[in-house]
């Protein structure tokens, strides 16, 4: 736990995976005092309410008065609209970030409603699950994880303490903070998770799709290759609809450079090019491996999910 909240009032604009989880950490760390938050569902703000994850407003406004620290965690089509909605009542000099996967579209929505006298440091956590609501939160998710930051050009020294403490704020829930770029970020992340994503949807809409196997023989006789694929593609799909049509160039610059890779791939195995395949998997595997020694994930089998 930290020695000393690092902010007074923290709210939160959205309840789900990533809000609880955020709201469950700072309880957790002490690293707010007091936590208020917000969901446009009133069905997700009763079941946050349930969990006693902290005080649940009735309007954004309410949840917002006073906070010295404002995160918006809400899918990036819902940006603009919450921004709008919490603008006029935020206090001075309060700290206001997003939890947005695509940064360069995030500041395009936000921006544009922030008060000149807060200091908006656009920011994304590394780290997730393919679940979602407020009961799929947990106060370690962010142990271990990147927190990237993508601070605008603002040469007021106030902005530079403000970005200093938002990332001491993270390392309280357990992030490193890595600073980064906007449209840096957005390109990195097309390839890391975006087009990952994209193609974990699309194979499993595939194998739904066949006419010669039976959906029941998917699901049944599912390896250890698809059904992770069915894992990844189990996530949100209103946020990641948000994120595919707002990262939309740098996703189609991956994707074409993967189809590329596909082409190059599939003539491999239909001219018996055994010693390219074999070359091409070697160096993903060195890949796999070096994820591990950078601790981002653990060799045991299951993304290191135990089965309880």
């Amino acid at each position: 736990m930290t020695t000393a909240p690092i902010f007074e009032r923290l709210a939160l604009i959205g309840c789900g995976l990533i809000g609880s989880s955020i709201a469950r950490a700072a309880k957790a760390e002490g690293a707010a005092r007091f936590i208020t938050a917000w969901d446009q569902s009133a069905d997700v703000r009763a079941r946050a309410e349930s969990l006693d994850l902290c005080q649940i407003a009735d309007s954004p406004p309410e949840a917002v008065a006073g906070a010295d620290c404002v995160i918006l965690a809400t899918p990036v089509g819902a940006l603009s609209d919450a921004a709008a909605a919490i603008a006029p009542h935020l206090a001075p000099g309060a700290v206001l970030t997003d939890v947005g996967s695509v940064k360069e579209a995030a500041i395009a929505a936000i921006a544009p409603h922030a008060p000149a006298y807060v200091f908006f440091v656009p920011g994304h956590p590394i780290a997730g699950t393919e679940r979602s609501g407020p009961e799929a939160g947990f106060a370690h998710l962010f142990h271990g994880r990147w927190q990237i930051l993508t601070p605008l050009p603002d040469p007021r020294p106030e902005y530079s303490d403000a970005v200093e403490r938002l990332a001491r704020f993270w390392q309280a829930l357990g992030a490193q903070v890595e600073r980064m770029e906007p449209r840096r970020h957005d390109l990195v992340l097309a390839i890391t998770s975006h087009l990952p994503h994209l193609i974990a949807f699309s194979i499993v809409a595939t194998a739904s799709d066949l006419e010669r196997v039976t959906r029941s023989e998917v699901v049944k006789f599912s390896a250890g290759g698809f059904r992770d694929f069915t894992r990844i593609a189990a996530s949100d799909p209103v946020m990641w609809r948000d994120v595919f049509l707002n990262n939309k160039e740098a996703v189609l610059e991956m994707l074409a450079r993967f189809s590329e890779d596909l082409s190059s791939l599939q003539r491999a195995i239909r001219w018996d090019e055994g010693d390219q395949l074999h070359k091409l998997f070697s160096r993903a595997r060195e890949v796999r491996r070096a994820i591990i020694d950078a601790g981002q994930d653990t060799p045991f089998a299951d993304f290191g999910r135990n089965k309880a």
